[in-house]
């Protein structure tokens, strides 16, 4: 039991290590913190479920992982819109298909490292056979917002996605 606790704390650090992300705004004018969560079932005392979000203190495969990401402006005067945000899907996990969320921006992703970025329906990537197709979600390796408004002084927001541990 303990080597398997062992593995699971190390898959769990190797995923939360590789959950960066990149902003492309005026130096020093955006501030952005990322967590990872899962959702738990809860129970009230009538009986009641729901589901409440829990970080996350461990991830078997096919846990499926909620990264979200805040921004908020830090500066005196308003950040102009078109800033953009780039995070790369952690290692070892799949983007689980139409689950990126992010208010005001324009969704974007990437098969290729984040080199390229396009609409989903617009990412070609070629088979074993050399065959051109349309990736899978699961083939994504980035997800990239594009914030369409204007974010005011003190003003924040967040963008997120989901992805299941492989």
């Amino acid at each position: 039991m303990r080597i398997v606790n062992l593995l699971l704390t190390t898959t769990l650090l190797a995923l939360l290590s590789s959950f960066s992300f990149n902003v492309h705004a005026a130096e020093g004018a955006i501030k952005l913190t990322s967590i990872a969560q899962v959702e738990i079932e809860v129970t009230d005392k009538k009986g009641n479920k729901t589901l409440k979000r829990s970080t996350v203190t461990k991830a078997v495969p096919g846990t499926e992982v909620i990264y979200t990401t805040t921004f908020k402006n830090v500066i005196n005067k308003p950040v102009d819109k078109n800033f953009v945000i780039d995070n790369p899907i952690p290692n070892d996990s799949e983007y689980k298909g139409g689950s990126a969320f992010g208010p005001d921006c324009e969704i974007l992703f990437s098969v290729d490292g984040g080199k390229q970025f396009g609409h989903a329906e617009e990412l070609k990537i070629k088979d074993a056979d050399g065959k051109e197709r349309t990736a899978l979600a699961k083939e994504y390796t980035h997800i990239r917002w594009i914030y369409k408004k204007e974010l005011a002084a003190g003003k924040s927001g967040e963008v997120g996605f989901r992805a299941a541990i492989k």
